[in-house]
Order: structure tokens, then C-alpha cells, then sequence
């Protein structure tokens, strides 16, 4: 069953409730006039019946047709003409079935300006209601829709954040291996297969689902592996994680990167071995993990996109986490830090 015909046999089920107790209300109160008990139901469930009736047909209108704002009026209009339709069909009614009981139609005829104002006063309630909850449901389908498109905007965002920073990397690995299959091809079919590792690792990351940070790390090992192919000597990289951040959530492909980031401008114009440093540990309910690398302004030339894996990384927080705070980057003492704060699940 669909979610609309649940919806609408809801609201049927609210009317016949409506009407049940109307039902036995009015009983009570014609029983009050001496009339006999089987007509006083017979009366009740007539005009409730022929209510709900109006109720439902409204209720039907309404699915198909909802009037603007400036033609609220309509509704009122309509329900002063189902008013008149119930109080008329409900006189022909009882005047055709019950024609010899003249005490009957007598009180008929005395309550009838009575009835028509009750039959007024409840169509309208009812027209309100359902006018009212047309409006509200239009409001939250309007809010899921905007959700549901900033749901596919957002993961749209991450996946192209994503795309644009894989060739990046794959373009670098490549040139490498091309220069190393003439000179040295063990470690070209070192690196191919590193690379093949690493990209089969990246295929299978989903960008919703968290990964161990032990996973990641293995993950971002594979990347290091390649780059000391690339840069021989020159890279030194060490990563300290304290046992207990092993288990933490990070979102998949955060580090790396940050760390490629890190190799760019710690060993470009730079001859001799430089250190990168990996640090992750806790602090309060945050993973944190602190990436280092030398990097001298007066010397490093950036070239030409630097930035690019910061700002992305930011970028792909922010649409996770609903934080800019996350990223925080830092020069001090030819040291250039950079610091991502992973918020954990309580």
C-alpha cells in the first residue's frame, strides 16, 4: 500500500471516529424529547452519516484542487453548500420515510434551523481540518524534497572532491613508474603493484561509511611506499598512533591528502632527507592526528594548485560534520603543521 492511500484511509478512519461519536451524542439528545430510541438512532446515524459523507468529499476535492491563499473563501463556500445539500436530503429523507409520524416530523421541522447550524458548524471544522492538513503535509514533502536535493548535492560535492584528487596523485605515480621501467624495473613492478593496491583500496571506500583508523593508516602506508619509490632517500616519513586511537572512525581518504600535501612542500627545492611526521591520538572525545613537514617561504616555490588538497579536505569535513573548525593549519619555526580534528560517537 502506498504511503498516499495510507494517508488518505487515516483520514477516512478520523471522519467515521467523528461521526461515531456524534453518532451517540445525538442519540442521547433526541432520546431527550421523547422520541422513541430506534428512530433517535436512525435520525443520529442519517445526519452523521450524511456529515461524514461531506467530510470525505471535501477531503477528495481538496487532493486534487487546493485553492491560494487569496481563495481561502472557497472552502467556506463550499461548505455552506454541502450544509445545504445534507439539511435537505436529510428532511426529504425522513419526511418520505416516516410521513404518518406526525409528532416526529414536527420535531423535525423545529430542530431544523438547529441542525443546519450544527451541520454548518461541523463541515466547516471539518474543512478547516482538511484544508489544514493538506497544508501541512505539502509542507513536509516541500522540506523532504529539500532534503532529499541537498542529500544528492552534498554527496555529488564529495564524490567529484574525491574524483579531482585521485588523478591528481595517479598522474604523479604513473610519470614515476615511467621512469623508473628503463633504469630500475624491479622497483617499477614494485610500484605498479603498490599503486594497484592502493587503488583497489580507494574503489572500495564508501564516502558515508567511517573506517577504523588502523585501516586508514594501513591504507595511507601503501601510499608512503610509493612515494619513497618516487623519492628514494629524501622521504622520511614516521606515523606514532597511540593504541587506543586504532579503533577511532575517520572518514576514508581524509589523510592522504594531507600528506601529500605535506611531501609537496617539505621536499620540493629541498636536497637532503626531510622528515614527515604523522601523529594521532586522543584528546576528549576527538581524534586528532597532527601531520608536520619543514617548509621554508623563502626558499619553497609553490606550484601551480597548492592548497588544493586543504581546501578539499576542509570542504569534504564540512559536508560530513556541518564544521569549519575541523582543519587547522599552522607555521611555526620553518615547521608547517596541519591538524584534522575527527569528531567520534559517543
Amino acid at each position: 500500500m502506498q504511503i498516499q492511500d495510507i494517508k488518505y484511509t487515516r483520514f477516512v478512519s478520523f471522519y467515521i471516529l467523528n461521526g461515531i461519536f456524534w453518532i451517540a451524542a445525538q442519540t442521547y439528545i433526541v432520546t431527550g424529547f421523547n422520541i422513541p430510541i430506534k428512530i433517535a438512532v436512525f435520525d443520529a446515524l442519517l445526519s452523521n452519516l450524511l456529515v461524514i459523507a461531506a467530510g470525505i468529499s471535501t477531503y477528495n476535492i481538496l487532493r486534487f484542487y487546493k485553492p491560494a491563499r487569496e481563495n481561502i473563501l472557497y472552502p467556506r463556500i463550499w461548505a455552506l453548500l454541502l450544509t445545504i445539500v445534507i439539511s435537505a436530503l436529510f428532511r426529504s429523507i425522513t419526511f418520505h420515510l416516516f410521513k404518518t409520524d406526525s409528532a416526529y416530523l414536527h420535531f423535525i421541522e423545529l430542530s431544523m434551523p438547529v441542525r443546519v447550524v450544527f451541520n454548518l458548524l461541523n463541515i466547516t471544522i471539518l474543512s478547516v481540518f482538511t484544508v489544514l492538513w493538506f497544508y501541512f503535509n505539502e509542507q513536509q514533502q516541500n522540506q523532504q524534497r529539500t532534503l532529499d536535493a541537498e542529500t544528492l548535492t552534498k554527496e555529488a560535492e564529495l564524490v567529484s572532491l574525491r574524483q579531482q584528487l585521485q588523478p591528481h596523485f595517479l598522474f604523479n605515480s604513473l610519470n614515476s613508474i615511467s621512469a623508473l621501467v628503463g633504469t630500475r624495473p624491479e622497483e617499477a613492478r614494485k610500484m605498479i603493484h603498490q599503486l594497484s593496491e592502493f587503488l583497489r583500496g580507494t574503489l572500495r571506500n564508501n564516502e558515508h561509511e567511517s573506517f577504523a583508523l588502523a585501516d586508514e593508516l594501513k591504507h595511507l602506508q601503501l601510499y608512503l611506499d610509493i612515494e619513497k619509490v618516487r623519492f628514494g632517500h629524501r622521504l622520511s616519513p614516521f606515523i606514532d598512533a597511540q593504541p587506543e586511537t586504532l579503533r577511532c572512525k575517520i572518514p576514508p581518504l581524509v589523510l592522504q591528502p594531507l600528506v601529500e600535501n605535506a611531501i609537496k612542500f617539505g621536499l620540493y627545492d629541498v636536497v637532503g632527507e626531510v622528515e614527515i611526521g604523522i601523529v594521532c591520538k586522543m584528546e576528549n572525545t576527538n581524534l586528532t592526528v597532527t601531520i608536520t613537514n619543514p617548509f621554508d617561504e623563502q626558499t619553497s616555490t609553490p606550484k601551480k594548485g597548492a592548497g588544493f588538497g586543504l581546501t578539499s579536505v576542509q570542504r569534504r569535513l564540512y559536508l560530513l560534520f556541518a564544521r569549519n573548525d575541523l582543519l587547522v593549519t599552522n607555521y611555526n619555526n620553518s615547521l608547517f603543521t596541519t591538524t584534522v580534528i575527527i569528531p567520534q560517537a559517543i
